[in-house]
């Protein structure tokens, strides 16, 4: 019997802890989604100057980190730390580069010392990703007012960037970097300015029944 009741009375401990965690995330959902953004934004980033500090351990647990989420290709990444931010195919081949290495192993070229090294994710995840992050921070300067873009505009907002990788994946037109981020930028923006205001208006409404 006695087993029972603290067992009921653990249980209980446990829904009021659960409840909350989930009320502190409603509340705090936009403070969450940003600090993970600039996480995910910023390892990448953090990749080449681990590598240039010569830590190239860390830098390669995060380049392998991100494998599942960017192709990395380094014709279409930032590199840092070298005399330019990109390079062409070409160019890259004439520094290093073997010329017959096939598309999908071309993600593990990082740099070197002459070229700098590029980040663990490609042009546009950084233009895309990046636009998220500022948005959501502006987002929450602003008080968190803003009114919802609607959805036709979002998927304007996405429109250029489908075009843009649709036709260079099929060999019809090659992307350029500012391609690249104008058009993840655009995208990350839209959709900030779609999904935000609509989830604090529903999470906001959400909270005083969860309270009560």
């Amino acid at each position: 019997m006695a087993g029972s009741t603290q067992r009921a009375v653990r249980g209980q401990r446990l829904a009021r802890a659960l409840e909350r965690l989930v009320l502190w995330g409603v509340r705090h959902w936009l403070g969450v989604l940003n600090a993970a953004l600039f996480l995910y934004v910023a390892l990448p980033v953090l990749a080449p100057v681990l590598m240039a500090w010569g830590w190239e351990a860390g830098g390669r647990l995060i380049y392998t980190a991100y494998i599942p989420f960017c192709h990395q290709l380094p014709e279409r990444s930032f590199f840092l730390f070298g005399p330019k931010i990109a390079y062409s195919l070409r160019e890259l081949q004439a520094h290093g580069l073997d010329p017959t290495t096939p598309i999908w192993a071309r993600r593990f070229f990082l740099g070197s010392p002459e070229l700098g090294y590029k980040m663990a994710f490609c042009e546009r995840d950084f233009a895309l990703y990046g636009a998220m992050l500022l948005g959501g921070v502006a987002f929450a300067l602003s008080g968190r007012r803003w009114r919802p873009l609607p959805w036709r505009w979002m998927v304007l907002g996405w429109l250029p960037l489908a075009l843009d990788g649709g036709l260079q994946l099929l060999g019809l037109h090659e992307s350029t970097w500012w391609l690249r981020v104008l058009t993840g930028s655009l995208a990350g923006l839209s959709l900030v300015w779609a999904m935000y205001p609509r989830l604090e208006a529903g999470l906001s409404t959400s909270l005083p029944a969860a309270q009560a």
